[in-house]
């Protein structure tokens, strides 16, 4: 039975803790949680019989810790990383790993120096219709890429932003693209591969951020397809979706739902046993959607850790994601195409302005 600690209390801890503390995973137990404000440990710790802490350094003296979970703000997530680093506990960390790429590759290190697992979450990679993507592109039916193309339009009224003061600011989270795109931006090049450049324009349309609510990118892959994310919070009056399509020269397949979680196409010019049923035995649509996909994921990380099964979402695997980001952001500032890899001089993602 692994054993897993909270590291940071926030909105997003809801999901991690109903999972870990009401023995959701199979060989995984919650055992402690840990916030700076003392309510917020205190609420966790009360409603699963767990201790609670506020300094994580003093709940790490303990034995009785397998995993620790980083879900503080997106700004402190290198610096808590390093530090708990040095127990040799493996290290889950939210999304985004880091905001800076210096920063990502502390963590790896600081990790491969204990000898430390880095997870990094990545929940709707294994959503029902996404692995089914997956499956389809690996077998190789899309045969040539053309186009790959992400949509989130989601809503995050001003309120979402005042509840905590490093939402939209440089420093500690980013905008729309760093937050609620970034597992679409992983999506996105995990399904149409290395990309070669991007050129991007973004805006603060609606909210009160230093950072952007809305962006548009334009991607060219290393395989000659083309890509688009379109990225906004500024949706209103409620989310609209958040949704991936892959073209290819073989066929079309488009998820669409909320959280990029329901089947929407499934056609190829060469059909496969099994084609007719796609529609109905891969669209799931849960009724709630917030954090779908993060019991798939901790199964996972106990199988990784238990059974040494396949590290599919790590520190490197992280970083590259960030990396995109960090240049679509270039993009943004310097007007110009950007081409990856290279070393951001006027991304503002991780700095203060």
């Amino acid at each position: 039975m692994l054993k897993f600690a909270l590291v940071g209390c926030g909105r997003i801890a809801k999901r991690h803790s109903e999972l870990l503390g009401l023995g959701q995973i199979k060989g995984a137990e919650l055992v402690a949680a840990c916030d700076l404000v003392e309510e917020k440990a205190r609420k966790i710790g009360a409603q699963f019989s767990v201790p609670y802490f506020t300094d994580m350094h003093q709940m790490m003296q303990s034995e009785n810790i397998d995993v620790v979970i980083v879900l503080t703000e997106s700004g402190n997530h290198a610096k808590n990383v390093v530090e708990l680093a040095q127990y040799g506990k493996h290290v889950v960390v939210e999304k985004p790993m880091a905001l800076t790429l210096d920063d990502a590759d502390a963590m790896i290190q600081a990790c491969d120096k204990t000898g430390a697992k880095l997870f990094v979450v990545k929940q709707n990679r294994f959503n029902v219709p996404v692995v089914k993507l997956r499956e389809a592109l690996e077998q190789g039916r899309f045969g040539k890429l053309v186009l790959g193309t992400v949509r989130v339009r989601w809503c995050r009224p001003q309120d979402y932003y005042d509840q905590a003061p490093w939402r939209g600011t440089w420093a500690m989270d980013g905008g729309v693209l760093t937050n609620q795109a970034s597992h679409h931006v992983d999506m996105l090049e995990w399904m149409m591969g290395d990309v070669e450049s991007v050129f991007a324009r973004g805006a603060t349309a609606l909210a009160n951020i230093e950072a952007e609510d809305t962006a548009v990118v334009t991607l060219k892959f290393r395989n000659g397809a083309l890509g688009v994310i379109e990225a906004t919070t500024a949706t209103r009056p409620k989310d609209l979706e958040g949704s991936i399509s892959v073209l290819g020269e073989g066929g079309t397949v488009e998820i669409a739902g909320f959280a990029v979680n329901k089947m929407k196409t499934w056609n190829f010019v060469e059909a496969k046993p099994g084609d007719e049923d796609v529609m109905e035995r891969y669209s799931v649509n849960p009724s709630n959607v917030y954090g779908f996909g993060h019991q798939a994921y901790y199964e996972y990380v106990v199988d990784c850790i238990c059974n040494n099964g396949p590290h599919l979402v790590d520190g490197l695997v992280g970083r590259k994601s960030l990396e995109l980001i960090n240049a679509i952001y270039e993009s943004i500032e310097t007007g110009k195409e950007v081409y990856l890899r290279f070393r951001p001089k006027y991304c503002k993602l991780g700095g203060s302005f």
